[in-house]
């Protein structure tokens, strides 16, 4: 079994990152899926998501649960039926689920330099700090990206935008924590969110109260 590391950030929270190795054949036959799930992953047309999907029911398993106790709400938050809090990813070969007493929000992505193309859409006030030239440029655009993305699975606000809701201050990579902001409809939410990249790939987690 690929569990590949576990971070238990404080006393209600636990993350558990899973290296995605196994085939689908194998990955499907450890574990038990609901009719809907099982129609879900097989219409998936690229076998590389089924793996992460499935990696992830593994990951529920590794704490306890089984595919029957997630659900999703109607704007595709996932939930447990024991009121614990959830929060999934999954980027390539990697997966990840935090389970918290808190709202929390999850993402990893891999670091590529294509992230450049998109840059324009989801960095605002980060272009002030951010330098083109750095070396590890590609690498805080890649945890910008997944601070943000973090923070959206925690709000879970429709309607909310990564250039002007959400806020990551200044940062160095071997921090791996930041600051960050969610401005809506003239309130502030202040979230410490964070952050440490492992094998080309970013992974960052927000906990909220």
């Amino acid at each position: 079994m690929p569990l590949y590391k576990t971070i238990t950030p404080n006393s209600q929270t636990v993350v558990k990152i899973w290296k995605i190795t196994e085939s689908f054949n194998d990955l499907m036959s450890e574990i038990t899926l609901k009719p809907e799930t099982l129609k879900r992953v097989s219409g998936m047309k690229s076998e590389l998501h089924q793996r992460g999907f499935l990696s992830v029911r593994h990951l529920l398993a590794a704490f306890g649960y089984e595919d029957a106790d997630l659900f999703y709400d109607e704007n595709g938050k996932p939930h447990l039926k024991d009121g614990k809090q959830i929060s999934i990813t999954h980027s390539f070969n990697f997966s990840a689920v935090i389970i918290s007493d808190h709202i929390i929000g999850i993402d990893i992505e891999k670091q590529r330099d294509k992230i450049t193309l998109i840059a324009h859409k989801f960095i605002g006030y980060e272009d002030d700090y951010l330098d083109k030239t750095a070396p590890d440029y590609i690498k805080k655009l890649t945890t910008v990206w997944c601070v943000k993305e973090s923070l959206y699975k925690l709000f879970a606000t429709p309607g909310t935008s990564f250039k002007q809701c959400f806020l990551v201050i200044p940062f160095e990579i071997q921090d791996e924590e930041t600051m960050a902001w969610i401005d809506y409809k003239e309130k502030k939410h202040r979230y410490l969110v964070h952050f440490f990249e492992f094998e080309g790939f970013v992974c960052a987690f927000a906990i909220g109260a």
